[in-house]
């Protein structure tokens, strides 16, 4: 049978695993990244590369396969779906905090720090669900509003104290591990 010439696209610059399984871009399959991972944790991982070796591309996989409401068809026919048990496990299991700092950058420490405030914030805001959660305190819920604060003056940042952001991701996960009813007793999945 002849090619008809629509083969898969190369996903040059695409960093977003989600997109490049649904949209039928070339991928080659590093699942077993997770599967080892998961097997040998540690208490912290270091994933360490040269520039453009695909460590974004291996957290947002991370994240597409933990994450609570992941896309389970986008691991179909890749070798992390043959883990059974593993993936009954795990996928789709966890709340996970994303933070990607390669937008925090500026020609001033106030306007980098602005652009770090940002990022934080909106990864909270995927978590609004906290103020309505019967789990947290209101006490816990006002610090959560301190994540997601607007500055009142310039209404166009987000307002953090330095304890605020130096906490920030701490705050969450405790927050994430108390609603959800989740310890942590080693591998807690709060990436």
């Amino acid at each position: 049978m002849a090619d008809s010439g629509a083969g898969k696209k190369l996903p040059v610059g695409i960093e977003d695993f989600c997109k490049i399984r649904s949209e039928d871009f070339y991928y080659v399959d590093k699942t077993a990244m997770i599967r080892d991972l998961l097997n040998a944790w540690g208490e912290v991982n270091l994933f360490t590369r040269p520039r453009r070796f695909g460590k974004s591309l291996n957290m947002s996989m991370l994240k597409a396969f933990l994450e609570i409401g992941c896309d389970k068809s986008l691991f179909e026919g890749l070798e992390i779906s043959g883990e059974t048990q593993l993936c009954e496990k795990y996928m789709g299991q966890f709340p996970v905090i994303s933070i990607s700092l390669k937008t925090v950058h500026g020609s001033s420490f106030e306007f980098a720090k602005n652009e770090l405030c940002s990022v934080i914030t909106n990864e909270a805001l995927k978590f609004r669900f906290l103020l309505d959660s019967d789990n947290l305190y209101e006490e816990e819920k006002n610090l959560y509003r301190q994540l997601t604060k607007v500055d009142e003056l310039l209404k166009s940042t987000f307002a953090m104290s330095d304890s605020t952001i130096t906490s920030s991701l701490k705050t969450m996960s405790r927050l994430l591990e108390k609603h959800y009813g989740r310890g942590s007793e080693g591998n807690s999945g709060l990436l």
